[in-house]
């Protein structure tokens, strides 16, 4: 899948998260952030835009309504950050802690998890299209009633995860892996999986299968 990467010039200026504060619109664009820590604030509809962030940590921040344009985000700990209704485009995280991050009702497009931690993570009722995860934690994940179009995982740890009311046709899980998942029939119909994942479907919805 062909994806656009996030448009970033190499010649960036150093700028601090907590800048925003003082703003009356709360934006940061054409910056490096760098060892910075931002932890349970509220921002509403902040705007970053071409910008890369290094080992910065957000914890328990809520950023509902962010608007996030050509933005890479490496090292960092968003954990239990609000994302709620965000617009979230040419972006990638890169090995970055998600763990009970919230993305609901967010629209999300070229975006890249790479080696990333998504543990608890929710993304119900979000439309999701070009969305890499790759080799990333989506344990105990929600995607209920999500939008799908050109998602890709792979190899990634899918165990307990939620898919009911999102349709996964045309999307290749075979790399991944799961011992249970949340899923209906009507979900998996397209869907691709491996054998041995077959059996293991099949043995969820409560067919036995013999040899």
């Amino acid at each position: 899948m062909k994806m656009n990467t996030p448009k970033i010039p190499t010649q960036l200026i150093m700028r601090n998260f907590s800048d925003i504060l003082d703003e009356e619109y709360p934006e940061l664009e054409l910056c490096e952030i760098i060892d910075n820590s931002f932890m349970n604030e509220e921002v509403d509809r902040v705007r970053l835009d071409q910008i890369v962030l290094k080992n910065c940590q957000f914890n328990y921040t809520n950023f509902s309504n962010i608007q996030l344009t050509d933005v890479r985000f490496e090292n960092c700990d968003l954990s239990n950050v609000n994302f709620s209704k965000s617009s979230v485009h040419r972006v990638e995280f890169s090995n970055c802690k998600l763990l009970g991050s919230q993305f609901p009702s967010s629209s999300l497009g070229n975006v890249r998890f790479d080696h990333c931690s998504l543990h608890l993570a929710t993304f119900d009722s979000a439309k999701l299209e070009k969305v890499q995860f790759n080799e990333t934690v989506l344990t105990n994940s929600d995607f209920y009633e999500c939008k799908f179009k050109g998602i890709e995982l792979n190899r990634c740890n899918l165990n307990d995860a939620n898919f009911e009311q999102t349709s996964l046709k045309g999307i290749d899980i075979s790399s991944s892996t799961f011992e249970t998942l949340t899923i209906s029939i009507d979900s998996l119909n397209g869907c691709k999986v491996s054998s041995s994942q077959a059996i293991q479907l099949v043995s969820l919805m409560g067919v036995i299968v013999v040899d």
